[in-house]
């Protein structure tokens, strides 16, 4: 069981990537996630959250208008579309879960502790 996060690398300020985070052992769709990132020196921080159907999402303040979260229940994956990166986005990004089946997005910067591997971005010119 476990999440992975990919799709991470080094991209000028004001480019874009997209992240993808796959589930294997476990069915996606039983689940709201969420994308943390986490920067040297500095706590955590919830960036993004998508609820089961996809149809309701959160953004972090500091990301909203520039990254969104999508997913695709098929494929059991679910992404990050982060435009008009700016250096300080630079962190590990993550994927992760709340422990329990069926829940909301609500409160998920505390819940959501069921993390996979982390991907890079580097936001640098």
């Amino acid at each position: 069981v476990q999440l992975q996060a990919s799709g991470g690398g080094l991209v000028q300020p004001g480019g874009s990537l997209r992240l993808s985070c796959s589930a294997s052992g476990f069915t996606l769709e039983d689940y709201a996630i969420a994308w943390f990132r986490q920067a040297p020196g500095k706590e955590r921080e919830g960036v993004s959250c998508i609820s089961m159907s996809g149809e309701t999402t959160f953004y972090a303040d500091s990301v909203k208008g520039r990254f969104t979260v999508s997913r695709d229940n098929a494929k059991n994956t679910v992404y990050l579309q982060m435009n008009n990166l700016k250096p300080e986005d630079t962190a590990v990004y993550y994927c992760a879960r709340d422990h329990t089946m069926k829940s909301s997005c609500s409160g998920y910067s505390r819940r959501f502790n069921f993390r996979g591997q982390g991907t890079q971005v580097t936001v640098s010119s």
